[in-house]
């Protein structure tokens, strides 16, 4: 925004200092005068002029006095406001220089302001906290966008080789191609949902309505129980009415998600999932469970950042995209919850999603 140039902050400091001391100084002289004039030191004729009296030389005196004394005021006034001026906003000038880095693009610089604890320094503080944060903030968005797109290139990838075959042996089975190509576009298409769901769960542009976490348990439950018979997985649900509010089709999304996650990453054959909702005071709690490989403290807690699949506990053909958990993540942040993953001592994960109770009718 274009600004019309003004007086500085340090120089209506400095004015200010020196008014008030010429205030004060104007106050003093008129006070002393006063105190004079009540001691008989100052006198009045009947027509209203002044009466010379013994203290009239020491009147005539003291009117050179008191404007120098004013001439003085004013300008130790100026020299001394321009100077406690400088000192007080010298925090503000470091403040300032610091922001004016950060708008250039460089984020790892911190004021750092020395000192007890003042406004300044609580403003400083305050700018170096969000510094920081943004600072982790562009990070993650610069690594989730290189995931990102080394993610996209892999099945583009494919699919110019698919057609580079194609083209170049006439004789090869179309079929083979065609169903290759169209596993390797769905590949594609998936991922591409998943970033934009990932997208507007972060931007929390959704309107919020009553939820209730069991029934979409259950609704995630009937829609994966083919897959879980597929991998020898049972599912066993249960808990309690859980309303809370949001968006459903994010919460869902959320549910199917950790379930999905609990079953293609299970023990083969023999797998088991336990989905269960609750109550606490001022929140709802989902939780799933499941059997699998033991999993270390330092795996589990990477498992949530966009593109970690724990390779070592899934099978190649179950791969998905790698975004399951960053996307319940997200969502869950976005309804202001809380996610905890905690690995199990006999072997599998607990994810466990808080989130506020529905206290109030939308």
């Amino acid at each position: 925004m274009d600004r019309s140039p003004g007086l500085s902050v340090r120089l209506k400091l400095t004015l200010s200092y020196a008014g008030f001391l010429m205030v004060a100084g104007a106050l003093l002289l008129a006070a002393v005068g006063w105190w004079l004039l009540q001691e008989g030191w100052l006198q009045t004729n009947e027509e209203g002029a002044w009466k010379s009296t013994p203290g009239t030389t020491f009147v005539r005196g003291f009117a050179p006095v008191a404007g120098a004394v004013m001439v003085f005021l004013l300008v130790f006034g100026l020299l001394g406001g321009w100077f406690l001026a400088g000192r007080m906003l010298a925090p503000l000038t470091r403040i300032t220089d610091a922001t004016r880095t950060a708008a250039t693009g460089s984020l790892a610089h911190r004021i750092r302001l020395p000192g007890r604890q003042d406004e300044f320094r609580e403003l400083a503080d305050a700018f170096d906290a969000m510094l920081e944060r943004l600072e982790a903030h562009v990070a993650e968005q610069q690594r989730f966008a290189a995931n990102a797109s080394h993610e996209l290139r892999t099945p583009l990838a494919i699919s110019k080789s698919l057609l580079d075959v194609a083209r170049s042996d006439p004789s090869h089975d179309t079929r083979e191609v065609l169903d290759r190509l169209e596993a390797v576009n769905t590949r594609a298409i998936d991922l591409t949902e998943a970033l934009l769901l990932l997208s507007r769960a972060g931007q929390r542009s959704f309107s919020r309505e009553r939820v209730d976490l069991s029934l979409l348990a259950e609704e995630a439950t009937e829609t994966l129980l083919p897959l879980a018979e597929k991998n020898g997985v049972t599912i066993e649900t249960r808990g309690d009415i859980t309303p809370t509010s949001g968006s459903p089709a994010l919460l869902l999304q959320l549910t199917m998600n950790l379930l999905h996650n609990a079953i293609v990453h299970n023990l083969p054959g023999q797998g088991m999932v336990w989905v269960t909702t609750g109550v606490h005071p001022g929140t709802v709690v989902l939780t799933v469970e499941n059997t699998g490989r033991k999993l270390t403290p330092r795996l589990v807690s990477t498992l949530t950042e966009p593109f970690q699949r724990g390779t070592e506990r899934i099978h190649a053909d179950q791969a998905g995209v790698g975004l399951g958990l960053a996307i319940v993540t997200t969502i869950t942040r976005a309804h202001d919850g809380v996610l905890t993953l905690t690995p199990r001592e006999t072997g599998g994960l607990r994810i466990t999603v808080q989130l506020p109770a529905r206290t109030h009718p939308q």
